[in-house]
């Protein structure tokens, strides 16, 4: 039996008795003499590849390393065929840059570092200062977090975000409680909102969700609150966002993803005020990902439950 590597990064997984590994081009077609593969690992493919693994005529599973396999499902693989997702193998870098963009934006690095451009020591940034000025989050201290989206990264984030002081909950289909954390249903989000002084994103990529943190959602919230997204890009209403930093109705932002990757140049976003934007760099290095594949192939062999597979 035969599973297929991408040469996008180096992979040592530990196969069952009887596979062997190939590494192949994750930007070509699939070679020949490689169409008797009955697994392929997907990291940072292209099109291409994905529409030539489609054929294989043994294939059994597809194994992502990407949360999002909308373009793995997108190919037209038989339903056959198993995908599983990469959930959770981005959970702590993920959520180790939503704090980090978060951070940033509460302690107002991006308006020191043009002050250092400019050589100014200044006043307003230092010295003596309220713990919780009025219309600004200064501080993660008592700071009301909302985590809307609160799958894997979400608990992951959670327990950094409670020690460094914050309240937080979450928000997902159903209400409940997950890791130690209240989760209130989306429906509710709404009423939630006024209270809220940051808003993570983690949503995913739906006709569901699809610029959700809109207007409405926006407005809802207190002048002085945060967006962070490290979802999807496509789940936020930019314009609508660029508006409410604009006009001072949202107190800041930091994007690590956008509608369309990359930002076009002459996007008007940039140029956004309180705006901080990072290129899609949250995950980009699967954590685990060896052990994944090797689960997933135990599965496979045995006829085990896989992991994460996406639904279909």
């Amino acid at each position: 039996m035969k599973i297929l590597l991408p040469d996008t990064m180096p992979l040592d997984p530990t196969l069952p008795e009887g596979w062997e590994a190939v590494v192949v081009d994750a930007r070509a077609e699939i070679p020949a003499a490689h169409h008797d593969a009955a697994a392929l690992v997907v990291w940072g493919s292209s099109r291409r590849h994905l529409a030539s693994a489609a054929d294989l005529p043994q294939l059994l599973l597809v194994q992502s390393l990407a949360a999002g396999v909308e373009g793995i499902l997108a190919a037209g693989f038989s339903d056959d065929v198993v995908v599983a997702t990469g959930a959770g193998l981005h959970s702590r870098t993920v959520g180790e840059h939503a704090l980090a963009l978060l951070l940033a934006l509460v302690r107002r690095l991006p308006e020191a570092r043009e002050a250092q451009e400019r050589h100014v020591w200044s006043d307003e940034l230092g010295g003596l200062q309220p713990l919780h000025p009025e219309g600004r989050l200064t501080t993660l201290l008592g700071a009301r977090v909302l985590v809307w989206g609160f799958g894997s990264i979400g608990q992951t984030l959670a327990p950094m975000l409670q020690g460094l002081g914050a309240e937080v909950r979450g928000a997902a289909r159903s209400a409940g409680t997950r890791a130690g954390v209240e989760v209130i249903a989306e429906a509710d989000v709404a009423a939630a909102l006024p209270d809220t002084d940051v808003l993570v994103n983690i949503l995913p990529a739906t006709e569901r969700t699809a610029g959700i943190v809109g207007r409405e959602v926006l407005a809802a919230l207190p002048d002085h609150a945060i967006l962070v997204n490290v979802g999807r890009g496509a789940t936020v209403d930019q314009v609508a966002l660029r508006e409410a930093l604009e006009a001072g109705t949202l107190g800041a932002a930091g994007l690590d993803v956008t509608e369309s990757e990359p930002l076009p140049e002459g996007d008007p976003l940039w140029d956004a005020p309180h705006l901080l934007i990072t290129p899609h760099g949250a995950g980009g290095r699967p954590v685990g990902a060896d052990e994944r594949i090797a689960a997933n192939l135990r599965a496979l062999v045995e006829g085990g439950e896989v992991l994460h597979p996406a639904a279909r």
